[in-house]
């Protein structure tokens, strides 16, 4: 596993005397003393303070290690990460004290501290492993700081049999009444990407703004990417006009499109010229003195905008009361409809079909 820190403190403890049986190598507890012995040590990671489990981090979370022994001692801690690398946790270069006294609990990193020990490694078990000693050890021979700006030191033996042979070693002077081992374990589990969708707004007027579930995401006409699927109110404010608003569903992986359509306004420039400004402001140019209807300037000029945004025109029909179109763009397919009302007044409608696979 490995480790980052931002500042530092430890924890201790350490062996002396004579070797009788060799130590053993356990799966579970990585080296165990062969003889029992008064001196006892358990080690915890915060989010199993029985011991027993196994509980899950995500890299990039921090971890927290607690150690109590029932006797004044030296605690030292190691990691061995799933491909078998070895780091040396405690003693460390970050500060603080590897002497825990009798009876009570050391945390690393301590309260208050200003560095956390922090999950960043391969996904898979995770073993921590205190080793307690009367005495203190000589690791001379088992890890070393590979430089001067290194925090940890690196443990050469690779692999939990490795390890457990080089620690068979250092113990080996030290009476086997006076050291003791225990191990924790956790596992990394692997970072699950974020799947985004995105969301496209279209509207029939300039300067439009455009929020989402209440926050401002900028101008219309404009796909806005990596929003989290869900279910959002949308809304378009647009200059002079009233709010659009309306919900918009997200889906991971696909653009949902929202047509903010806006009412178009009239503004007769000059007296005596209000049907001339009418055609002008539904884009009703005209050709010589062969003034064009009114519906269609209005059809086309919406399908241009239509057509700016990424659609297709596939099929124009012309009906009793106006005109009505079909285009697509990815799978949506939008129905344009423009009928003239009462008043000299005309109508123009979007609707929209979006189909999904799932």
């Amino acid at each position: 596993m490995n480790k980052r820190m931002t500042c530092g403190l430890a924890l201790g403890v350490a062996l002396t005397g004579a070797a009788f049986a060799q130590p053993r190598i356990s799966a579970q507890s990585i080296i165990v003393n062969p003889t029992p012995a008064d001196l006892t040590v358990r080690v915890r990671v915060d989010r199993d303070p029985s011991g027993t489990g196994v509980p899950n981090y995500r890299a990039g979370e921090n971890v927290t290690i607690s150690t109590t022994v029932n006797q004044d001692a030296y605690v030292y801690l190691f990691s061995v990460d799933p491909s078998g690398d070895v780091t040396q946790i405690l003693p460390n270069r970050l500060g603080g004290e590897n002497f825990v006294k009798a009876n009570t609990t050391a945390v690393f990193p301590p309260a208050g501290s200003a560095f956390r020990f922090t999950v960043d490694g391969e996904a898979g078990l995770n073993k921590v492993l205190a080793l307690a000693s009367t005495t203190p050890l000589d690791l001379s021979q088992l890890s070393t700081f590979r430089s001067s700006q290194d925090q940890f030191a690196t443990v050469a033996a690779k692999g939990q049999q490795e390890f457990a042979q080089a620690l068979s070693i250092v113990v080996n002077p030290v009476p086997q009444n006076n050291w003791v081992t225990d191990t924790a374990f956790f596992n990394v589990t692997a970072q699950t990407p974020v799947q985004t969708g995105s969301v496209f707004v279209g509207t029939n007027v300039p300067n439009a703004t455009v929020y989402l579930n209440n926050q401002r995401l900028g101008g219309a006409n404009v796909t806005y990417s990596g929003i989290r699927p869900g279910t959002y109110p949308v809304r378009v404010q647009a200059p002079g006009a009233r709010d659009y608003t309306t919900t918009v569903t997200v889906r991971a992986g696909g653009t949902t499109n929202v047509n903010a359509d806006f009412p178009l306004a009239v503004t007769p420039q000059e007296p005596g010229n209000v049907v001339l400004d009418l055609f002008r402001n539904l884009l009703g140019a005209f050709t010589g003195v062969q003034l064009q209807d009114p519906a269609r300037s209005a059809y086309d000029q919406k399908v241009a905008d239509l057509q700016r945004q990424g659609y297709a025109l596939q099929n124009t029909r012309q009906t009793s009361g106006g005109y009505v179109g079909t285009l697509t763009r990815n799978g949506s397919t939008a129905t344009l409809t423009v009928t003239r009302g009462a008043n000299r007044t005309l109508n123009v409608q979007v609707t929209e079909n979006t189909q999904y696979r799932y």
